[in-house]
């Protein structure tokens, strides 16, 4: 007997049709789902924080992926207050300059006593410094530690023009009383114009915190960039005349599963446009401060990280 195939192409068949009209009901559900700039083809933009928090999923779907996980909110935390470079964010030595290193509570600077500003200051940010509990304090101060030849006091700035910028900033150090006081030094303190201080700089500022918050512990290491030997100066005493910077530089570098890292340069004056338009690579920081940062890395890592300059990838 002849086997009967007609039941069999039969079955074939509606098991074709039940595919096709699953798949219809798909597309139409997805239909529904579509944003607004999908269905008519216009872009739409996002603010930072939907930009950050959808890096921070980026993050944890890595983490899956990795067969990471974490079993609470608690070792979440716990692995994110960890911080395991020690001074990865101090560039290399300076060769051929004057520096002075100040080793604060919390950021390390290397200070110009020539030019009566830092070379540069560094600290490593976590949520427990960015998001404690310690109030601004406004306190600034002349730095203890300097001799009369080199310190620097607020009233050196009145009538300059130029705002008492910070490096590390207060809102950087509002885990311990100490920390916050240290902050007003004005070893830490550049001659900065009052809109780039209160504009994209404090921007950028704000924006380091939301990263340390989504990474655990972000790198950062900023100073000043003088594009001539023979700098404008403020201050009204005969001994102590401070340099202008013409720039401004600030590195950012995480090691969390996702390591990167970014530079950033703006010109010492108001700044139109947003942080993106002032972001490059390390390695462009790199040639215009001739400093050497994350030298603690591995060399094939350390070049990859340093070349890219993306600011989608930080969420910005």
């Amino acid at each position: 007997m002849k086997p009967i195939k007609k039941p069999l192409s039969i079955l074939l068949t509606c098991l074709v049709l039940i595919g096709v009209v699953a798949g219809v009901n798909q597309l139409w559900s997805c239909k529904g789902d579509r944003l607004p700039s999908e269905v008519n083809g216009t872009g739409q933009s996002t603010s930072s924080a939907e930009r950050n928090a959808a890096f921070a999923a980026q993050e944890a779907e890595a983490a899956l992926d990795a067969g990471e996980y974490y079993e609470s909110e608690e070792e979440r935390a716990a692995e994110l207050a960890v911080t395991p470079y020690e001074n990865l964010e101090q560039p290399d030595e300076l060769m051929g300059s004057q520096e002075f290193l100040l080793f604060k509570s919390q950021f390390i600077i290397s200070y110009d006593v020539v030019k009566l500003c830092p070379y540069y200051v560094c600290w490593s940010l976590t949520p427990e410094r960015a998001y404690g509990k310690v109030q601004r304090t406004d306190n600034f101060h002349g730095d203890p530690v300097m001799n009369d030849r080199t310190r620097v006091e607020t009233f050196d700035y009145n009538g300059s023009g130029y705002d008492r910028g910070h490096m590390c900033p207060a809102g950087d150090n509002k885990n311990t009383n100490k920390a916050m006081d240290e902050s007003f030094s004005m070893t830490n303190i550049c001659p900065q114009n009052h809109n780039l201080n209160t504009g994209l700089w404090n921007d950028l500022e704000i924006q380091c915190r939301s990263w340390a918050k989504n990474y655990g512990t972000v790198y950062i290491c900023c100073g000043p960039i003088f594009d001539n030997d023979h700098p404008k100066t403020i201050g009204q005493r005969k001994d102590i005349k401070i340099a202008v910077p013409d720039r401004f530089f600030k590195v950012v570098l995480t090691m969390g599963r996702v390591p990167k890292a970014i530079g950033f340069i703006f010109p010492n004056k108001s700044c139109s446009g947003d942080m993106r338009d002032y972001a490059v690579s390390v390695d462009k920081v790199e040639k215009e401060t001739k400093m050497d940062f994350f030298f603690q890395l591995d060399d094939k890592q350390e070049n990859e990280l340093e070349r890219e300059c993306n600011p989608g990838a930080w969420g910005i």
